[in-house]
């Protein structure tokens, strides 16, 4: 009775999610801003890997325009009102990418320089992967791939359950798609008719070791999202206008979840870092440091 019950009463209710578009606690970012937000995130992620000897610097930088436009200009989150039960939720589930959170965090005023500064330090709250409940917004344990689309999807079923509404967005590695459960999610997503759940794949084109595309086909990506019944968006996940075109667009009328391949570039920013896989691992040098911040006219 209850999947009956939950099909009746909760998902033909089309204008219970359309007061959530665009819906923002706080005023958006001048697109002319971003240039210098995302530069100052690159900086802090070069510094912080030096400094802690965490990896995975490399997969931080291809993310850095989504999660900048997502807190942005979409998310309705702030720093001074994270008790409400109709913000928007979000799920960092490559979790090997949590600098590139904390880094956001300090910038949008969730955190403090010091609490940044800790990343990675014996008893930090800040783990080289998200400590579920230690930070605002770190609500799930993703070191382990593939978890975080499903909780997503937990979340938005219990929006739709507890007509609160809300939006979940997940953002993922392209590796990451690689695991059974993110297509378990992208199956069931559409059959209750989540169209408030967002899976933001950031398609850089390589795993740990070696490209995407030869461990496991993922091509045609797009085509397998829409198959699995996802409304999906193919963009370049570097460009603002072509980011925020699809996600200020949440819900988008289709009645589906949306599932945003966003091509991007391992390493982006930083030249001799581009596309170049050696920094999944590699730890800057002192000398790459300001190298890398004298590129990013920061220095």
């Amino acid at each position: 009775m209850l999947p009956e019950l939950i099909e009746k009463q909760y998902f033909s209710t089309p204008d219970l999610l359309a007061s959530m578009q665009n819906a923002m606690y706080h005023s958006p970012l001048d697109p002319s801003s971003y240039d210098l937000l995302c530069r100052r995130l690159r900086g802090q992620l070069v510094e912080l890997c030096q400094k802690s000897k965490a990896p995975h610097l490399a997969s931080a930088l291809s993310a850095v325009e989504l999660l900048a436009a997502l807190f942005g200009n979409v998310l309705n989150i702030t720093a001074t009102d994270l008790s409400g039960t109709d913000r928007d939720r979000f799920i960092l589930s490559k979790g090997h990418a949590a600098a590139l959170a904390y880094a956001v965090l300090f910038e949008f005023g969730f955190i403090t320089k010091e609490q940044l500064d800790s990343y990675a330090k014996p008893e930090s709250k800040l783990g080289e992967q998200p400590i579920p409940g230690a930070l605002p917004l770190m609500e799930v344990a993703t070191g382990s791939l593939g978890h975080g689309l499903p909780v997503g999807l937990g979340m938005a079923l219990a929006s739709k359950i507890k007509r609160i509404p809300y939006r979940v967005f997940v953002l993922m590695s392209d590796g990451e798609c690689n695991e059974g459960t993110v297509w378990e999610a992208a199956m069931m997503a559409p059959a209750k008719k989540l169209d408030n759940l967002v899976a933001i794949i950031d398609f850089n084109k390589w795993q740990a070791t070696g490209r995407s595309e030869e461990i496991m086909q993922l091509s045609p990506l797009k085509a397998k999202w829409e198959a699995f019944g996802w409304s999906a968006h193919e963009i370049d996940g570097h460009n603002l206008s072509e980011i925020l075109g699809v996600l200020t667009k949440v819900p988008d009328g289709t009645g589906r979840p949306i599932a945003v391949i966003a091509h991007t570039t391992k390493g982006k920013g930083i030249s001799f870092m581009e596309d170049d896989n050696n920094w999944h691992y590699r730890i800057p040098t002192d000398e790459e440091v300001i190298t890398a911040k004298k590129e990013l006219k920061l220095l």
